[in-house]
Protein backbone atom coordinates (compact mmCIF):
# COMPACT_ATOMS: atom_id res chain seq x y z
CA UNK A 1 0.00 0.00 0.00
CA UNK A 2 1.53 2.88 -1.46
CA UNK A 3 -0.77 6.19 -0.37
CA UNK A 4 0.09 8.34 2.10
CA UNK A 5 -2.25 10.11 4.45
CA UNK A 6 -1.48 13.57 6.26
CA UNK A 7 -4.16 11.47 9.15
CA UNK A 8 -6.28 8.91 9.31
CA UNK A 9 -9.14 10.60 9.46
CA UNK A 10 -11.57 10.52 6.96
CA UNK A 11 -15.86 11.45 6.03
CA UNK A 12 -18.19 9.06 5.19
CA UNK A 13 -20.97 10.80 3.00
CA UNK A 14 -23.69 8.57 2.68
CA UNK A 15 -26.24 11.66 3.85
CA UNK A 16 -24.35 13.38 0.95
CA UNK A 17 -26.85 12.92 -2.02
CA UNK A 18 -27.87 9.34 -0.08
CA UNK A 19 -31.75 10.06 -0.95
CA UNK A 20 -32.18 6.74 -1.17
CA UNK A 21 -31.03 5.80 1.93
CA UNK A 22 -32.28 8.45 4.21
CA UNK A 23 -35.19 10.81 3.99
CA UNK A 24 -35.67 14.81 3.86
CA UNK A 25 -31.79 15.14 3.10
CA UNK A 26 -30.62 18.97 1.74
CA UNK A 27 -28.31 18.86 -1.01
CA UNK A 28 -27.32 22.37 -0.07
CA UNK A 29 -26.48 20.67 3.46
CA UNK A 30 -24.09 17.83 1.59
CA UNK A 31 -22.45 20.55 -0.41
CA UNK A 32 -21.96 22.51 2.84
CA UNK A 33 -20.03 18.75 4.92
CA UNK A 34 -18.17 18.10 2.50
CA UNK A 35 -16.88 21.77 2.55
CA UNK A 36 -16.29 21.81 5.74
CA UNK A 37 -14.75 18.92 6.54
CA UNK A 38 -12.36 19.55 3.77
CA UNK A 39 -11.52 22.95 5.47
CA UNK A 40 -11.65 21.65 9.51
CA UNK A 41 -8.32 19.41 8.03
CA UNK A 42 -10.27 15.73 7.00
CA UNK A 43 -9.07 15.11 3.55
CA UNK A 44 -10.10 11.71 2.92
CA UNK A 45 -13.42 11.80 1.86
CA UNK A 46 -15.42 8.54 1.28
CA UNK A 47 -18.38 7.56 -0.87
CA UNK A 48 -20.15 4.99 -2.85
CA UNK A 49 -21.96 4.66 -5.77
CA UNK A 50 -24.78 3.56 -3.88
CA UNK A 51 -24.84 6.27 -2.34
CA UNK A 52 -27.51 8.36 -4.45
CA UNK A 53 -27.35 6.15 -6.90
CA UNK A 54 -24.20 8.68 -8.12
CA UNK A 55 -25.43 11.49 -6.70
CA UNK A 56 -22.29 11.95 -3.66
CA UNK A 57 -20.00 11.35 -6.26
CA UNK A 58 -21.37 14.46 -8.17
CA UNK A 59 -21.96 16.14 -5.14
CA UNK A 60 -18.14 15.28 -3.99
CA UNK A 61 -17.05 16.02 -7.59
CA UNK A 62 -18.57 19.72 -7.55
CA UNK A 63 -17.04 20.54 -4.51
CA UNK A 64 -13.49 19.40 -5.07
CA UNK A 65 -13.01 21.55 -8.05
CA UNK A 66 -12.75 24.47 -5.70
CA UNK A 67 -9.66 22.20 -3.72
CA UNK A 68 -6.12 21.30 -4.63
CA UNK A 69 -6.87 17.66 -6.19
CA UNK A 70 -3.60 16.76 -4.67
CA UNK A 71 -4.04 17.23 -1.11
CA UNK A 72 -7.37 14.95 -0.94
CA UNK A 73 -8.00 11.38 -0.83
CA UNK A 74 -10.69 10.47 -2.65
CA UNK A 75 -12.30 6.58 -1.82
CA UNK A 76 -15.46 5.09 -3.44
CA UNK A 77 -17.37 2.01 -3.84
CA UNK A 78 -18.95 0.35 -6.76
CA UNK A 79 -20.39 -3.21 -7.50
CA UNK A 80 -24.22 -2.58 -7.67
CA UNK A 81 -25.29 -3.34 -11.65
CA UNK A 82 -27.70 -0.90 -12.63
CA UNK A 83 -28.98 -3.67 -15.29
CA UNK A 84 -29.66 -6.44 -12.49
CA UNK A 85 -31.88 -4.31 -9.79
CA UNK A 86 -28.61 -3.08 -8.04
CA UNK A 87 -27.51 -6.48 -7.29
CA UNK A 88 -23.93 -6.63 -7.17
CA UNK A 89 -21.51 -7.71 -10.02
CA UNK A 90 -18.06 -8.52 -9.58
CA UNK A 91 -17.29 -9.29 -13.00
CA UNK A 92 -14.22 -7.51 -14.43
CA UNK A 93 -16.06 -6.02 -17.32
CA UNK A 94 -18.58 -4.25 -15.06
CA UNK A 95 -15.87 -2.90 -12.41
CA UNK A 96 -13.82 -1.57 -15.35
CA UNK A 97 -17.17 0.69 -16.16
CA UNK A 98 -18.22 1.27 -13.09
CA UNK A 99 -14.61 2.67 -11.95
CA UNK A 100 -14.94 4.83 -15.64
CA UNK A 101 -18.64 6.12 -14.67
CA UNK A 102 -17.13 7.31 -10.97
CA UNK A 103 -13.86 9.18 -13.03
CA UNK A 104 -16.73 11.13 -14.70
CA UNK A 105 -19.15 11.74 -11.62
CA UNK A 106 -16.15 12.70 -9.35
CA UNK A 107 -14.59 14.85 -12.15
CA UNK A 108 -11.40 13.76 -11.34
CA UNK A 109 -8.79 11.78 -13.61
CA UNK A 110 -8.32 9.47 -10.88
CA UNK A 111 -9.44 8.26 -7.83
CA UNK A 112 -7.31 7.50 -4.75
CA UNK A 113 -8.66 4.47 -3.55
CA UNK A 114 -11.76 1.94 -5.51
CA UNK A 115 -13.45 -0.55 -3.36
CA UNK A 116 -15.26 -3.90 -4.25
CA UNK A 117 -18.50 -2.99 -2.61
CA UNK A 118 -20.39 -5.95 -2.18
CA UNK A 119 -19.20 -9.46 -3.30
CA UNK A 120 -21.36 -11.37 -6.08
CA UNK A 121 -22.10 -14.85 -5.67
CA UNK A 122 -20.00 -16.26 -8.88
CA UNK A 123 -17.12 -13.97 -9.86
CA UNK A 124 -13.67 -14.75 -10.08
CA UNK A 125 -12.87 -12.27 -7.28
CA UNK A 126 -8.98 -12.56 -8.53
CA UNK A 127 -9.96 -11.86 -12.16
CA UNK A 128 -11.69 -8.40 -10.55
CA UNK A 129 -8.63 -7.82 -8.70
CA UNK A 130 -6.13 -8.14 -11.70
CA UNK A 131 -8.89 -5.92 -13.42
CA UNK A 132 -8.69 -3.04 -11.05
CA UNK A 133 -4.65 -3.41 -11.01
CA UNK A 134 -5.11 -2.71 -14.68
CA UNK A 135 -6.65 0.55 -14.44
CA UNK A 136 -4.17 1.47 -11.41
CA UNK A 137 -1.36 0.58 -13.72
CA UNK A 138 -2.97 3.04 -16.03
CA UNK A 139 -2.96 5.89 -13.24
CA UNK A 140 -7.13 5.38 -13.17
CA UNK A 141 -6.82 4.10 -9.67
CA UNK A 142 -3.99 4.57 -6.86
CA UNK A 143 -5.04 1.49 -4.73
CA UNK A 144 -7.62 -1.25 -4.65
CA UNK A 145 -10.46 -1.93 -1.84
CA UNK A 146 -12.74 -4.71 -0.74
CA UNK A 147 -16.17 -4.39 1.22
CA UNK A 148 -17.93 -6.73 2.94
CA UNK A 149 -15.86 -9.61 1.69
CA UNK A 150 -15.97 -12.77 3.74
CA UNK A 151 -12.23 -13.80 4.82
CA UNK A 152 -11.93 -16.49 2.28
CA UNK A 153 -13.37 -14.48 -0.55
CA UNK A 154 -10.30 -11.80 0.86
CA UNK A 155 -7.84 -14.76 0.64
CA UNK A 156 -8.92 -15.31 -2.90
CA UNK A 157 -9.15 -11.90 -4.16
CA UNK A 158 -5.46 -11.17 -2.76
CA UNK A 159 -4.12 -14.30 -3.87
CA UNK A 160 -1.78 -12.14 -5.75
CA UNK A 161 -0.55 -9.79 -3.41
CA UNK A 162 -2.80 -6.71 -4.72
CA UNK A 163 -5.61 -5.86 -2.51
CA UNK A 164 -4.49 -2.55 -0.24
CA UNK A 165 -7.21 -1.90 1.49
CA UNK A 166 -10.03 -3.93 3.32
CA UNK A 167 -13.46 -2.67 4.76
CA UNK A 168 -15.82 -4.53 6.62
CA UNK A 169 -17.46 -3.61 9.78
CA UNK A 170 -16.14 -3.45 13.46
CA UNK A 171 -15.85 -1.31 16.11
CA UNK A 172 -14.80 -1.06 19.94
CA UNK A 173 -17.90 -3.11 20.58
CA UNK A 174 -18.04 -5.50 17.50
CA UNK A 175 -14.54 -6.70 17.89
CA UNK A 176 -15.10 -9.90 15.76
CA UNK A 177 -12.74 -9.13 12.68
CA UNK A 178 -9.46 -9.68 15.01
CA UNK A 179 -10.05 -12.74 15.67
CA UNK A 180 -8.08 -14.30 12.20
CA UNK A 181 -8.34 -11.56 9.95
CA UNK A 182 -5.75 -8.63 11.43
CA UNK A 183 -3.10 -10.95 11.49
CA UNK A 184 -3.62 -11.70 7.73
CA UNK A 185 -4.21 -8.35 6.84
CA UNK A 186 -0.36 -7.63 9.18
CA UNK A 187 0.90 -10.38 7.28
CA UNK A 188 -0.13 -9.01 3.35
CA UNK A 189 0.38 -5.04 4.34
CA UNK A 190 -3.34 -4.64 3.98
CA UNK A 191 -4.76 -1.69 5.92
CA UNK A 192 -8.54 -2.34 7.46
CA UNK A 193 -11.07 0.37 7.10
CA UNK A 194 -13.91 -0.02 9.91
CA UNK A 195 -17.72 1.13 9.21
CA UNK A 196 -19.96 1.98 12.09
CA UNK A 197 -16.88 2.73 14.14
CA UNK A 198 -18.77 4.24 17.00
CA UNK A 199 -21.18 1.51 17.05
CA UNK A 200 -24.73 3.83 16.28
CA UNK A 201 -24.14 6.50 18.63
CA UNK A 202 -23.47 3.61 21.41
CA UNK A 203 -20.02 4.35 21.92
CA UNK A 204 -20.32 8.35 22.25
CA UNK A 205 -22.19 8.39 25.18
CA UNK A 206 -25.39 9.31 23.98
CA UNK A 207 -26.97 5.98 25.46
CA UNK A 208 -26.95 4.49 28.84
CA UNK A 209 -27.45 1.12 31.04
CA UNK A 210 -31.30 2.15 30.98
CA UNK A 211 -30.84 2.12 26.35
CA UNK A 212 -30.31 -1.79 26.53
CA UNK A 213 -33.91 -2.09 24.32
CA UNK A 214 -32.19 -0.42 21.47
CA UNK A 215 -29.58 -2.59 21.31
CA UNK A 216 -30.92 -6.02 21.15
CA UNK A 217 -28.21 -7.47 18.39
CA UNK A 218 -25.93 -7.43 21.74
CA UNK A 219 -26.23 -9.91 24.61
CA UNK A 220 -26.51 -8.58 28.15
CA UNK A 221 -22.90 -9.70 29.17
CA UNK A 222 -21.58 -7.84 25.80
CA UNK A 223 -23.92 -4.86 26.36
CA UNK A 224 -22.63 -4.67 29.87
CA UNK A 225 -19.08 -4.15 29.10
CA UNK A 226 -19.63 -1.93 26.67
CA UNK A 227 -21.06 0.41 29.26
CA UNK A 228 -18.44 -0.26 31.74
CA UNK A 229 -16.15 0.57 29.32
CA UNK A 230 -17.88 3.70 27.82
CA UNK A 231 -16.44 4.90 31.76
CA UNK A 232 -12.66 3.95 31.07
CA UNK A 233 -13.61 6.78 27.61
CA UNK A 234 -15.06 8.85 29.54
CA UNK A 235 -12.58 9.79 32.17
CA UNK A 236 -10.25 9.60 29.20
CA UNK A 237 -12.24 12.40 27.22
CA UNK A 238 -11.94 14.06 31.04
CA UNK A 239 -8.25 14.11 30.61
CA UNK A 240 -7.89 15.49 26.73
CA UNK A 241 -10.89 17.82 27.01
CA UNK A 242 -12.12 15.89 25.04
CA UNK A 243 -15.92 14.12 23.71
CA UNK A 244 -16.14 10.59 24.05
CA UNK A 245 -16.36 10.36 20.14
CA UNK A 246 -13.53 12.28 19.79
CA UNK A 247 -11.51 9.86 22.15
CA UNK A 248 -12.99 6.37 19.86
CA UNK A 249 -12.06 8.03 16.82
CA UNK A 250 -8.17 9.02 18.20
CA UNK A 251 -8.36 5.31 19.56
CA UNK A 252 -9.30 4.13 16.22
CA UNK A 253 -6.67 6.31 14.64
CA UNK A 254 -3.94 5.08 16.55
CA UNK A 255 -4.57 1.13 15.91
CA UNK A 256 -1.63 -0.44 13.89
CA UNK A 257 -3.66 -2.11 11.89
CA UNK A 258 -6.35 0.17 10.78
CA UNK A 259 -5.31 2.57 7.58
CA UNK A 260 -8.42 4.73 7.94
CA UNK A 261 -11.61 5.20 10.26
CA UNK A 262 -14.39 7.09 8.06
CA UNK A 263 -17.49 8.43 10.42
CA UNK A 264 -20.46 10.11 8.41
CA UNK A 265 -21.91 13.02 9.59
CA UNK A 266 -24.86 15.24 8.58
CA UNK A 267 -24.32 18.62 8.32
CA UNK A 268 -21.02 20.90 8.18
CA UNK A 269 -21.48 21.29 11.71
CA UNK A 270 -21.15 18.06 12.84
CA UNK A 271 -18.29 17.52 10.33
CA UNK A 272 -16.04 20.28 12.34
CA UNK A 273 -16.83 18.14 15.69
CA UNK A 274 -15.21 15.42 14.20
CA UNK A 275 -11.93 17.03 13.25
CA UNK A 276 -11.68 17.96 16.41
CA UNK A 277 -10.39 14.29 17.18
CA UNK A 278 -7.34 15.18 15.04
CA UNK A 279 -6.11 16.65 18.34
CA UNK A 280 -6.73 14.11 20.71
CA UNK A 281 -3.58 12.04 21.13
CA UNK A 282 -3.73 8.74 23.32
CA UNK A 283 -0.90 7.65 25.02
CA UNK A 284 0.19 4.40 25.14
CA UNK A 285 -1.07 3.59 28.46
CA UNK A 286 -4.56 5.27 27.26
CA UNK A 287 -4.93 3.10 24.23
CA UNK A 288 -4.03 -0.02 26.20
CA UNK A 289 -6.97 0.97 29.06
CA UNK A 290 -9.54 1.41 25.92
CA UNK A 291 -8.50 -2.08 24.71
CA UNK A 292 -8.65 -3.90 27.71
CA UNK A 293 -12.18 -2.57 28.70
CA UNK A 294 -13.53 -3.52 25.47
CA UNK A 295 -11.90 -6.64 24.52
CA UNK A 296 -13.79 -9.86 23.37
Amino acid sequence: MTLEFANKLGLGTNKVGGHNLFDNLDEQDGYDLVRAALDAGINVIDTAFVYGVGRSEEIIGDVIQDYDRSKIIIATKGAQNPDKDLAPDNSPEFLIKTVEDSLKRLKTDYIDIFFIHFPDDDSDKLAAVEALDELKQAGKIRAIGVSNFSFDQLKEANATGKVDFDEDYYSLAHRDEEVERFAYLDEHDIKFVPYFPLESGLLTGRYGADDRAKFDRLDDAKFDQIIKGLDVIKDIAATHDASMTHVVLAWYMAHPSIGLVIPGARNAEQAKDLAKSLDVKLSDEEFKAIDEAFKA
